[in-house]
């Protein structure tokens, strides 16, 4: 019994040799997987950038099926979502799986960005990491705008009026621009039509590729840890670190505990609570698209309304944009702006603990105002968050070089 299974385990053997001399697959294997050391104490928070890979996944795929029965017709365009929704067999969970994904993408973005200012992630030798990082998630806001339009609902069409408009407030070329994107005067067929191939085509390769370059830059510089210690620093004899374990088996079992976790909660969503009280999938949007008839409340998806918020703070519109659009830059600015000689937050003092608290707050408290009417009480309190939200990154530029720090231990800790 053992002679054919030698045999086959030879010619396997035999049919990867020539594989390999064509196309390096082991080495491109051992390359990245298990010949890639990796810090032996990562935690919870390294779950979320192998989890929003998987999300973008699903989202590819559920696209695809969708695209198979929508139709970018101003005309037809809700009714061919009400028609996968009801006629379709399956349509409502390729639907739901779609619209839900793009909720919890945001979520594990956000949760995958707010890791780097825990433990520095973003700084040297890993600039190019979170530079790549942020081009994810602006490409990744221009896709989450073009699909919440092709709906064709109420608040797809009223947001997209809203949000379009804004580039209006800017002098001399805000309005050529507003129609260059629009495509026309008003938000009609034409909107739908460039929305559609820049959601389906254009933009899934742009993220595609940044992503593959966010990973490579990732893997030429090496994973940070929640020490912040760079393992490369310390190699035994044969130049391995001492502090590192090859990622695959360790962390692609570690990953797949966390798919299965992830998996649960994102079928419970699915199956019990998909629209999530209207955060993941809006009321209006159950609605036709009506030009005639403008919603109570207009506002954008969750995901924009931390931006939205500070928009709506500045009674100036065009300082609204600017403050809107420099909420998103400064953020690329980051890796240059703290200037602590420690990267995580452990071996930083109660200073950075106290503003990044502030921080988080400031971000969750803007993202639940820009869902809001904005009343009188509610602009005041977006102008106190928004001070906030800049304020953490001036005071961390001018206060992390000469803040007191922790002594940083030479190999990692847990």
């Amino acid at each position: 019994m053992a002679k054919p299974a030698s045999n086959l385990a030879k010619s396997g053997t035999a049919l990867m040799n020539w594989i390999d001399q064509r196309l390096p697959v082991t080495a491109f294997w051992n390359a990245t997987m298990t010949g890639y050391m990796a810090p032996k104490n990562f935690n919870f928070w390294y779950y979320m950038g192998s989890l929003a890979l998987l999300v973008l996944v699903i989202q590819i795929l559920s696209g695809i099926f969708l695209t198979m029965h929508y139709k970018p017709s101003a005309d037809q365009a809700f009714a061919s979502v009400e028609y996968i929704m009801r006629d379709v067999e399956w349509g409502w969970l390729i639907r739901y799986m779609h619209s839900t994904g793009a909720s919890f993408f945001f979520i594990l973005v956000y949760l995958h960005m707010f890791r780097s200012f825990l433990y520095g992630s973003h700084r040297a030798p890993r600039e190019l990491v979170w530079i790549f990082g942020m081009l994810i998630y602006l490409t990744l806001m221009a896709e989450a705008f073009m699909g919440y339009v092709l709906p064709w609902g109420q608040m797809s069409y009223w947001g997209a009026q809203v949000i379009i408009n804004l580039f209006g407030a800017i002098p001399s070329i805000g309005e050529p621009l507003t129609e260059w994107i629009r495509g026309d005067y008003f938000i009609s067929d034409a909107t739908l039509n460039r929305f559609f191939a820049l959601h389906v085509i254009a933009l899934p390769l742009a993220l595609l590729g940044l992503v593959l370059m966010h990973l490579v830059a990732l893997r030429e510089n090496g994973s940070n840890n929640p020490d912040g210690i760079e393992i490369k620093a310390n190699k035994d004899e044969n130049g391995i670190p001492r502090d590192g374990i090859p990622f695959h088996p360790y962390y692609t079992i570690k990953d797949i505990f966390g798919v299965a976790m992830f998996l649960l909660l994102f079928a419970f969503v699915i199956f019990f609570w998909p629209e999530a009280g209207g955060l993941f999938l809006e009321h209006d949007n159950f609605l036709p698209a009506d030009p005639l008839v403008t919603p109570t409340h207009i506002k954008p998806v969750w995901y924009f309304t931390p931006y939205y918020a500070i928009l709506k703070a500045v009674p100036d519109k065009l300082m609204g944009v600017i403050l809107m659009f420099a909420a998103v830059g400064i953020l690329f600015l980051l890796p240059w702006l703290d200037r602590s000689p420690v990267k995580s937050i452990r071996y930083k003092g109660l200073w950075y603990k106290v503003m990044l608290t502030l921080f988080a707050i400031a971000f969750v408290r803007l993202g639940m105002l820009g869902m809001s009417e904005g009343t009188a009480a509610q602009t005041i309190e977006m102008r106190v968050w928004t001070f906030v939200y800049f304020a953490f990154f001036i005071l961390l530029y001018f206060l992390s070089p000469r803040a007191s720090t922790k002594p940083v231990p030479d190999r990692v800790t847990h």
